[in-house]
């Protein structure tokens, strides 16, 4: 059974149908792709947000300084291959949460929810959880390569791993099934309200844009213009989730597997606008957007791009 699009306007390109199997190889695509342009960016985000862990601002030495400074010391203490640190954890976790949550995405549209009073949210962040469950494991192990550094300007817990493998067999030797998802009740809600705010968004923004029709129907800077709007909605509401899910990533466990740090979501929200105040949970803000604005917008640029063209090869075969 074909997928129609939420919210779509007049027009050739605007009722393209995919099935939900081909959006879960595109939308995995389209964000893998993304990942490779800004993994530098996550890795800067990644460093900011550990910093001054649990201690109070002007307490702790700041190795990161903002944007440009932090992208000029990751590379001065890692050398320039430190920018891309965590990089195929980072296009595991890409493939496999984007994967399930385009396809989640699809069947819902498919059965008509997204067409329903905001649908487009609850289907966003229902597939958005889905996803973040599934790629749980490669986030873990994206977060602690990332954090590694030099002593000197190491932030946050160091672990020692090697790779991606020696990371996953560590986690699984030491604490099992369970230690591989140490940390998802902070992902889910984190990809959830992110996940519901970009797909909202997208589908409302891109529909608002052809209506206008200040762009032709089917060129490629309506999914632009979407994407950009989307990317400002997702920052907003994500980014003090994100700090958190950095957090809990990357602390260390007891041998029991608990952590050692934060006692979970709640706890970690709590202890962070305590000791370090409300503003850090916006850590890394810029650098945040820097790389959620590109990556939302390319994301979501190459799925609508990929789809037109899966969707005109389905018509031509049929």
């Amino acid at each position: 059974m074909p997928l129609t699009r939420a919210q779509p306007a007049p027009g050739p390109e605007a009722m393209e149908t995919v099935a939900p199997a081909v959006d879960l190889v595109l939308g995995a695509s389209a964000c893998c792709l993304a990942c490779v342009f800004t993994n530098p960016l996550e890795v800067v985000k990644t460093r900011l947000q550990l910093q001054g862990e649990l201690q109070a601002r002007g307490t702790y030495p700041r190795h990161y300084r903002g944007f440009v400074a932090s992208v000029v010391a990751v590379a001065r203490a890692d050398g320039l291959c430190g920018l891309q640190k965590g990089l195929a954890a980072g296009l595991l976790y890409q493939g496999l949460m984007n994967g399930v949550r385009f396809y989640c995405y699809s069947l819902a549209c498919q059965a008509g929810l997204a067409q329903q009073p905001g649908g487009t949210v609850v289907a966003g962040a229902v597939a958005g959880a889905l996803g973040a469950f599934v790629g749980s494991p490669a986030y873990l192990v994206k977060t602690q390569l990332q954090a590694q550094t030099v002593a000197a300007m190491a932030v946050g817990h160091q672990h020692p791993h090697q790779n991606v493998l020696d990371a996953l067999g560590t986690i699984w030797r030491q604490r099992g099934l369970a230690g591989l998802w140490q940390g998802v009740g902070g992902a889910v809600p984190r990809v959830m309200v992110g996940s519901a705010a970009q797909l909202a968004t997208f589908a409302s923004a891109k529909a608002w844009v052809q209506e206008q029709q200040w762009l032709p129907e089917d060129s490629w800077l309506v999914a632009l213009a979407g994407g950009m709007i989307s990317s400002v909605a997702v920052v907003t509401v994500m980014t003090p989730f994100d700090v958190v899910s950095t957090r809990l990533y990357n602390q260390p466990v007891d041998g029991a597997g608990r952590g050692r740090l934060y006692g979970g979501l709640a706890d970690c929200l709590v202890k962070i606008w305590r000791q370090e105040g409300p503003l850090a949970l916006y850590k890394g803000l810029g650098p945040t957007y820097l790389r959620l604005g590109p990556h939302t917008i390319l994301s979501m640029l190459f799925w609508d791009e990929l789809r037109k063209l899966a969707g005109r090869a389905q018509h031509q075969g049929s």
